[in-house]
């Protein structure tokens, strides 16, 4: 998977837009981050996942998943490896991260 395969697939996703934050381009809706690129290194992309949810893609693709460090990662921020994704996974992990922000808007 490429860069451009991963922003089109986080920009399919109803209500998404690309911004930007700390130098590093990220997709939002509802004002929220729910994944970004470029990081830790242009290879990667992030999704916000949930704890649980990180547990899950891992189990499913170790090559491809990974905690983000530090407490980020803890509370389920999730590193994907890019050329070890498929459109299949990514497209999965993107959708479950929207709908964390989608949900955590409405209960706030």
């Amino acid at each position: 998977m490429t860069a451009d395969k991963f922003r089109s697939l986080a920009l399919e996703i109803s209500g998404a837009s690309e911004s930007s934050h700390m130098s590093h381009p990220d997709f939002r809706v509802g004002g929220k981050i729910f994944a970004t690129l470029g990081y830790p290194d242009p290879e990667h992309g992030m999704v916000k996942l949930t704890p649980e949810q990180q547990r899950t893609f891992l189990h499913k693709a170790p090559s491809v998943f990974e905690p983000c460090a530090g407490a980020w990662g803890k509370r389920g921020a999730t590193s994907v490896d890019l050329a070890a994704a498929n459109v299949a996974l990514v497209r999965a992990a993107l959708d479950a991260a929207s709908k964390n922000i989608s949900t955590k808007n409405k209960n706030t």
